[in-house]
């Protein structure tokens, strides 16, 4: 829960109100914030919606802190194809990942205006 703590500095906000603004004790914040205690998926979606950014982002399974839906209607972000095709890139093989590697590679210098 080591984002929980960088998310709460980033808005100036003590672990006292914190808790206030999540219906939740400080103590509780503390032991996120220290991975005493996880916090339950009620409280993880109050912060999700709190700092709207993902649960994942939250407990740490991801380093983007953006929600899936800002991704996707964001231009800086990813479009829907883009995710399809990262989704299809992360199933398939270390070989054919490096063939799709090369053909992209490929393609790009080819289009490069350099």
């Amino acid at each position: 829960m080591e984002h929980l703590k960088l998310l709460r500095h980033s808005l100036g906000l003590s672990q006292q109100k914190l808790a206030e603004k999540l219906n939740t004790t400080q103590q509780s914040i503390y032991k996120y914030e220290n991975d005493v205690s996880q916090p339950d998926i009620q409280t993880l979606k109050a912060m999700s919606h709190f700092f709207q950014v993902s649960i994942d982002y939250i407990v740490g399974n991801s380093d983007v802190p953006a929600l899936y839906g800002q991704l996707i209607d964001d231009p800086n972000y990813l479009s829907a194809q883009e995710v399809r095709i990262l989704q299809r890139y992360r199933i398939l093989s270390e070989s054919r990942r490096k063939l799709v590697d090369s053909l992209i590679e490929d393609y790009a210098s080819q289009d490069s205006p350099n």
